[in-house]
C-alpha cells in the first residue's frame, strides 16, 4: 500500500482486516458493505463512489445491488483490487460508446435537446456491449415467440459480463456478493448470494431484467425478472441478516424521494418515477430502530430474571440480545440535474456517463471527510443514516 493509501486510512482511523488487502473500517465494525440500487445509466454514479472509496482505502467485505447496481456489484466482486475501477471505467466507456452530437453548444436549451436525442437513439439502436433491439418488435410476435415478451436482446451484456466479470472469483466467496430479483410466476423477491449458491452472469442478467424492455431470464426451472420492480435496494435484505455483525453501509441510490413540485407532464413522469424507485430508507430504518428497541427491552426483562428460572430457550435468546449489532449507513444520492428529463435512467451519451461518474466520486469525497459519520453508533440506538446532502436522522 503506497504512503498517500496510508495517510488516508491512518487520518480516519481505520484499523486493518485479514482477508482483503485493502480492506479497511472504523474501529469496531466488522463489515463494511455496498448498496448500489437500480437507475440504468445513471449507474455511472455508482462507479464514481466505488473509486473514491477505494483511493480512500475503504473495500466493502460485501457488495449487493439491484439491476444496473447488480453490474456495477458484479464487476467489483469479480475482480481483484486494483483493477476493479478499471474494469468499472471499461464498462461505462463501451455502453456510452457512440457520439450523438459533435458538438453541443452550452446551455441548459441544448443539453436537453442533446439528451432527449441519445435518448430516442438508445430507444431505437440500444446500447453497445449491453442491448439491442430485436428484429420482430414485440408487438408484431405471435403469442409465446421468443420477442414476444420484450422489446430489446441483452446477449450483448451476457459477453460483456464474461468478459469483464471473473465469476469464479465471486464463487471463491472471499467477497460476500448477491443481487436481487423477481419471481415472475409467484411475485416473490429473491436474492441471489453467493453465500447460498454459485453465481453466474444469467443471476446478474436476472435482477436487470426490467419489463417490458428487457427479456425475462430463466434459472433452472423459474423465470425471473428485475428486483427494482418490487425494491430497488437491498437495504432490508442486509438489516435481516442475523449474523450480528456491527456493520458500515455505503447504500447508493439513483432516484431520490424527495423532489420539487411538477410543472409540466415532463415533470410528472419524471417525478413518479423518483418516487416509485426510491429507496424506502427511512422506512426501513424506523422499522429496524423499532425492533431494536424491543430486543433491547425484553433483553432487560429476561435479565430481570433469575438464571435457574430460564429455560433453555430463553437462556439462548438472553445470550442472542445481549450482543445486537450496530448500524452505520451512509447514504449517497444522485442528485439529478436541471437539465436532466424524465428519460435520464436510459439516456446512455458518453457526457452524461462522465458526469454522473464525477458526481458520485465527488459526493463521496465530501462525505468521508466528515469523519465522526464513520463512526458505529452507541449499542442503544442501533442505527444512524448520514447524507452529505441533508441532515443527519
Amino acid at each position: 500500500m503506497d504512503a498517500k493509501v496510508a495517510d488516508r486510512v491512518k487520518e480516519h482511523d481505520f484499523s486493518r482486516q485479514p482477508g482483503e488487502e485493502l480492506a479497511w473500517r472504523p474501529r469496531g465494525c466488522g463489515r463494511v458493505a455496498l448498496i448500489f440500487q437500480g437507475g440504468g445509466a445513471l449507474g455511472a454514479y455508482q462507479a464514481g463512489v466505488y473509486q473514491a472509496l477505494s483511493e480512500a482505502g475503504v473495500e466493502p467485505d460485501w457488495v449487493t445491488g439491484v439491476s444496473i447496481g447488480g453490474i456495477n456489484a458484479a464487476i467489483i466482486a469479480g475482480n481483484k483490487p486494483g483493477h476493479r475501477t478499471e474494469k468499472l471505467r471499461e464498462f461505462w466507456r463501451r455502453v456510452t460508446d457512440r457520439r450523438i452530437w459533435s458538438y453541443t453548444p452550452d446551455g441548459d436549451i441544448f443539453r436537453q435537446l442533446r439528451n432527449m436525442t441519445s435518448a430516442m437513439v438508445t430507444m431505437t439502436q440500444g446500447q453497445p456491449g449491453f442491448f439491442q433491439p430485436h428484429k420482430l418488435n414485440a408487438w408484431m410476435s405471435p403469442a409465446g415467440a421468443a420477442t414476444a415478451t420484450s422489446f430489446y436482446d441483452c446477449s450483448p451484456l451476457r459477453e460483456t459480463l464474461l468478459e469483464l466479470v471473473d465469476f469464479s472469483l465471486i464463487n471463491e466467496r472471499r467477497k460476500r456478493f448477491s443481487v436481487g430479483a423477481v419471481n415472475v410466476l409467484t411475485g416473490n423477491f429473491i436474492y441471489f448470494d453467493n453465500r447460498d449458491e454459485e453465481i453466474g452472469p444469467e443471476h446478474v442478467m436476472a435482477s436487470g431484467a426490467l419489463p417490458p424492455a428487457f427479456p425475462m431470464v430463466k434459472i433452472g426451472t423459474d423465470y425471473f425478472w428485475d428486483g427494482g420492480i418490487v425494491s430497488n435496494t437491498p437495504l432490508q435484505h442486509l438489516l435481516e441478516q442475523e449474523d450480528r455483525v456491527n456493520t458500515l453501509v455505503f447504500q447508493v441510490d439513483l432516484f431520490s424521494s424527495r423532489g420539487a413540485l411538477p410543472r409540466d407532464m415532463g415533470d410528472v413522469l419524471g417525478r413518479h418515477k423518483d418516487i416509485m424507485y426510491s429507496s424506502r430508507t427511512r422506512y426501513n430504518t424506523d422499522v429496524y430502530r423499532r425492533l431494536h428497541r424491543r430486543k433491547s427491552q425484553l433483553y432487560a426483562a429476561l435479565c430481570r430474571i433469575p438464571e435457574a428460572d430460564l429455560t433453555n430457550d430463553e437462556r439462548k435468546l438472553k445470550e442472542e440480545l445481549s450482543n445486537l449489532p450496530q448500524f452505520t449507513i451512509m447514504q449517497l444520492i444522485y442528485q439529478q440535474k436541471s437539465y436532466e428529463g424524465h428519460a435520464k435512467d436510459h439516456e446512455f451519451s458518453a457526457t452524461s456517463m462522465h458526469e454522473h461518474w464525477q458526481s458520485g466520486y465527488e459526493d463521496t469525497k465530501r462525505s468521508l471527510k466528515q469523519r465522526s459519520w464513520l463512526e458505529l453508533p452507541s449499542p442503544e440506538e442501533g442505527i444512524v443514516v448520514h447524507d452529505v446532502h441533508r441532515r443527519p436522522d
